[in-house]
């Protein structure tokens, strides 16, 4: 009888709820601690049971990036020792043709930048910040060919024409 009294009295302080408004008989009948001891074992399934979850991985191989493009038309660069000419260091749409000479050896062109500062250009010279190789130089343009990279890792060239322009000043 004392033992069902402290066990009692312990279930009480255990529940954390508000403590019973008259004080519990002393004799009580075995269904009546069968049904006490089922409502702490309701509480105790109520818990959150973890049922076999299965934790996601990502593995990114032989999946494209998606942070990368799609298109990308990188220039083919060697790994250079000679460090870059002027020429190299401007677009190939800053530049403006000035001239062409005729010469023995082969035509000759003129080109400025934007502070008026002449480059002579012959056949092989380096121009651009993509690498491009002036190929021919007509009488009214240069034809400068530039090398990339495209996006199936083939090489492709890509012309750019400088055209001559047209003198300003009126001359005949």
């Amino acid at each position: 009888m004392t033992l069902s009294i402290a066990l009692l009295f312990l279930a009480g302080a255990c529940g954390g709820g508000a403590p019973p408004s008259s004080p519990p008989p002393k004799a009580k009948s075995p269904a009546v601690e069968k049904k006490k001891e089922e409502p702490t074992k309701a509480v105790e399934k109520k818990e959150p049971e973890k049922k076999g979850e299965v934790e996601f991985s990502y593995n990114p191989a032989g999946k494209p990036d998606p942070f990368k493009p799609f298109i990308e038309l990188a220039p083919v660069r060697s790994s250079r020792t000679v460090p870059l000419t002027p020429l190299q260091k401007y677009d190939i749409s800053q530049l403006k043709l000035v001239a062409i000479l005729s010469t023995p050896e082969g035509n000759v062109a003129l080109v400025e930048d934007a502070t008026q500062k002449g480059y002579f250009l012959k056949k092989g010279t380096w121009i651009g910040k993509n690498d491009g190789k002036v190929t021919k130089i007509l009488k009214d343009r240069v034809i400068v060919e530039e090398v990339y990279q495209d996006i199936f890792g083939q090489m492709k060239t890509n012309e750019v024409t400088i055209m001559l322009h047209k003198a300003e000043g009126g001359e005949s």
